[in-house]
């Protein structure tokens, strides 16, 4: 059995395609726009800067709490399964000892209500990488950080 499960969860953009995200050093939130896949306006990165404190972080630590409950939540049915299968496969050609699986076992995970994203903040372009908009908290537009330099900039 392969150790790894995959799960596709679809997270809610705003009006114009923009993705909540929050900073794992400061705990704000921001946006970031949502590129398409393959989008070759999309600037490659290796790590992100947040645009409200300028802390550089890894490409997968900018999730909300709420974004992370529901990839969890989602997840909950696949675990369950991941589980009855891992323990078929324990007791499977064992001489002397049957395996009869549960069919009502369950982790319990729940599963949260659907996402829904609004439409606040407002956009900013950096001039360092204008194919790279954010948006931002209304209060928090005198100082901006570049996304994908961390060059400061002022909205």
């Amino acid at each position: 059995m392969d150790d790894e499960i995959r799960i596709s969860v679809s997270l809610p953009l705003d009006d114009d395609g923009f993705l909540r995200r929050e900073c794992p050093t400061c705990d704000r939130e921001f946006k970031w726009f949502s590129h398409d896949e393959g989008d070759p306006d999309a600037e490659p990165a290796t790590q992100y800067f947040c645009p409200l404190c300028g802390v550089s972080s890894g490409l997968d630590s900018w999730w909300t709490p709420a974004q992370l409950e529901l990839v969890y939540g989602n997840a909950g049915g696949a675990i369950d399964q991941a589980v009855k299968d891992m323990m078929a496969d324990m007791f499977k050609g064992m001489k002397g000892l049957t395996y009869k699986p549960n069919s009502s076992f369950s982790l319990d995970i729940e599963t949260p209500d659907a996402l829904i994203e609004s439409d606040d903040m407002v956009m900013v372009e950096p001039p360092c990488h204008p194919n790279e908009p954010l948006k931002v908290p209304a209060e928090s537009a005198e100082r901006i950080y570049c996304l994908i330099c961390g060059s400061a900039f002022a909205a």
